[in-house]
């Protein structure tokens, strides 16, 4: 690896700036797939829930298999939502971390 391929003045980085900028881009797309695919994935089975009781396949003797039933549909989606959390705090965690790097290479040049 050549000191070409960093974008900073200092050449002891021990990362390459961009590579941090895509993988902090990419978490942040992937966050949003996953969201995506999970709230699909949610509206999906409320859709097919709904047509079920319309149509007779599912009989509701009272409130609680109501519930019973809505929790258990949306139970999928709750590690989705998780997911999403975790892959937008990794990107911007690495952004962080590069401003922290930032400004402590520009507070020791002054």
């Amino acid at each position: 690896m050549s000191e070409n391929n960093f974008k900073t003045n200092f050449a002891g980085t021990y990362f390459n700036r961009d590579s941090v900028l895509r993988l902090a881009r990419l978490a942040d797309i992937f966050a949003w797939v996953a969201l995506i695919y999970y709230a699909g994935q949610a509206a999906l089975s409320s859709v097919v829930f709904i047509l079920q009781v319309g149509r007779g396949l599912i009989l509701l003797q009272g409130l609680t298999d109501f519930f019973q039933q809505l929790f258990w549909m949306l139970q999928p989606a709750i590690p989705g939502l998780w997911n999403f959390i975790g892959l937008q705090a990794v990107g911007k965690a690495l952004l962080i971390f590069m401003d922290m790097e930032d400004n402590t290479r520009r507070a020791a040049r002054h």
